[in-house]
């Protein structure tokens, strides 16, 4: 007998998942998030953000992490990059992003790219 899925039925169910349980325990991206700490972000930072004013941040932890993700697997553009964010659940896990959670946007990379003597002064 010829069986024909419903892909607008099974499309719009419903179901009780944690993006954990999505992410397959031997992924690779689980295996750099058990051996990196990326805490010392928030130290090297610290003081280049005001407590008291402007407008709310993006972690800056995921922000490197998303260029990680751009390295690891041989994405060529920052825009492409973004756009698997979007779609890879194993990505958003690692970014600590959930499904709902909106990507940043590829322009917020544009504007810390175009200040490199800034970049290379902190890292120093």
């Amino acid at each position: 007998m010829l069986h024909k899925e419903k892909p607008d039925y099974n499309r719009n169910q419903y179901g009780f998942y944690t993006l954990d349980q999505l992410v397959p325990d031997e992924h690779f991206l689980r295996q750099v998030e058990a051996v990196i700490d990326f805490d010392f972000i928030y130290d090297l930072v610290e003081d280049t953000y005001s407590s008291d004013n402007g407008r709310p941040s993006l972690d800056p932890v995921m922000l490197v992490k998303i260029p990680l993700i751009q390295c690891f697997y041989g994405i060529r553009s920052m825009r492409q990059t973004i756009k698997d964010i979007e779609v890879n659940t194993a990505y958003r896990w690692f970014l600590g992003l959930t499904l709902d959670d909106k990507v940043p946007h590829v322009t917020t990379y544009g504007k810390n790219y175009s200040f490199p003597s800034l970049s290379r002064k902190r890292l120093d």
